[in-house]
């Protein structure tokens, strides 16, 4: 260990890429990376994709290789981080190690927001955001067998597609009127429900959870209404919650995750922070926001970095999404908050391809774009730049 030691809480993508992004800024003392999973630092879309579906394995997951972190002198170490003390710069581990930074970089990342309610803690009843909890599901699929999803977002309907795939019974429940509705305007949410229900998902919308049933595993979903449906396993995907108890514990600034400047810098200039715990100003829309994507981290990360060498770089990229649902790619461009009109282009009531393009106040926002890459690529071209656009040429777009 050198005096300018670099350690990086949390091997998460945000973590690995800001590992390797000090490296190519040149950065010659030590980097420590401290994860908990006991395993090579992964990827975490795939999980509900084709992990789940068990189309690739977990080693086709993995962020590096074993040897790249050799090469680029990055010590990985497992364990976590249980006190940070900013004043004498040390991290104290699990293990009662402590370990000293010259610079701390807090990649802390999010975990899946869990149901209270009765039942809850049964076998069976599994969340989605580790390869292990994955693992745990994938042991428990048969053909056949009997399906809940708790969720109607992204993960949700990415994971009922999954299920769907290896001939699982499926059902899914969203507390809200529509699926997608947090993030998608309602043709959007129609055609989403339309697919899944095609494929024979059973989608119940404003269906509330009363609670779990069952003798040791769960047995059976218990709806508000009175209504039981059985079930062989539980899947909950109703959110994350930004890891941000050691960013409070050490007194920075956290407000629905940890805040960050332009630069990546916390509230304290001697550490950075990167990933799904991190809340950020969003130039183009002039707010601030925790954004729960890869293209995020992966530029929060590189930013951190040119932060940490000395290089002033800032966070300008505009936020992109996707999704993956069946032979479906979803590609979201911006945020639609605030949005007043929609526009879309092509027939999402017959065809497997369109967009459909946000406004607010006559300015293109945000797009969502089905099966339609050269719209997305466009959307976030004039999105970013803020250019002018022809509303026609919108509408006659083409795949």
């Amino acid at each position: 260990m050198t005096a300018d030691q670099v350690v990086i809480l949390g091997a998460s993508h945000a973590g690995v890429q800001l590992a390797g992004a000090l490296r190519k800024e040149k950065w010659a003392g030590d980097v420590l990376l401290i994860g908990d999973e006991g395993r090579l630092p992964y990827q975490r879309p795939p999980l509900s994709k084709a992990y789940l579906a068990g189309a690739s394995q977990l080693d086709d997951c993995a962020i590096r290789g074993r040897q790249f972190y050799d090469k680029q002198r990055i010590e990985l170490v497992d364990g976590t981080a249980t006190a940070i003390n900013r004043s004498a710069h040390t991290v104290t581990l699990n293990s009662g190690d402590v370990v000293s930074y010259a610079t701390l970089a807090l990649c802390t990342g999010a975990r899946a927001r869990a149901l209270t309610v009765p039942g809850a803690e049964l076998t069976g009843v599994h969340y989605l955001r580790t390869a292990t909890d994955v693992e745990a599901i994938r042991a428990a699929v048969v053909p056949g067998c009997r399906a809940v999803i708790v969720g109607g977002g992204y993960i949700g309907l990415e994971t009922a597609a999954s299920l769907r795939a290896q001939g699982v019974d499926v059902t899914v429940l969203e507390a809200a009127e529509r699926v997608l509705e947090r993030v998608t305007a309602p043709v959007v949410s129609r055609f989403f429900d339309r697919t899944h229900r095609t494929e024979g998902v059973d989608v119940r919308t404003s269906a509330l959870v009363e609670g779990f049933r069952g003798e040791g595993r769960v047995e059976e979903v218990v709806l508000a209404d009175g209504e039981t449906l059985a079930a062989d396993l539980v899947i909950v995907g109703v959110g994350i919650i930004p890891n941000t108890d050691l960013a409070v514990a050490a007194g920075l600034e956290v407000d629905d995750g940890v805040i960050v400047d332009d630069h990546a810098r916390t509230s304290d200039p001697d550490i950075v922070a990167a990933g799904d715990c991190v809340n950020q100003r969003i130039a183009r829309y002039d707010r601030r926001v925790r954004l729960e994507c890869v293209a995020a981290a992966t530029e929060q990360a590189k930013v951190a970095a040119a932060t940490i060498c000395g290089n002033e770089a800032g966070l300008t990229a505009l936020p992109w999404f996707w999704s993956d649902q069946y032979d479906l790619k979803l590609q979201i461009a911006g945020l639609n908050t605030g949005y007043d009109e929609v526009l879309v282009s092509g027939d999402p009531d017959h065809d497997r391809d369109f967009t459909c393009y946000y406004f607010n106040d006559g300015e293109l926002i945000a797009a969502d774009c089905v099966n339609r890459p050269k719209d997305f690529m466009n959307a976030k071209r004039t999105i970013a730049q803020r250019s002018s656009l022809d509303r026609s040429e919108l509408i006659g777009a083409t795949p």
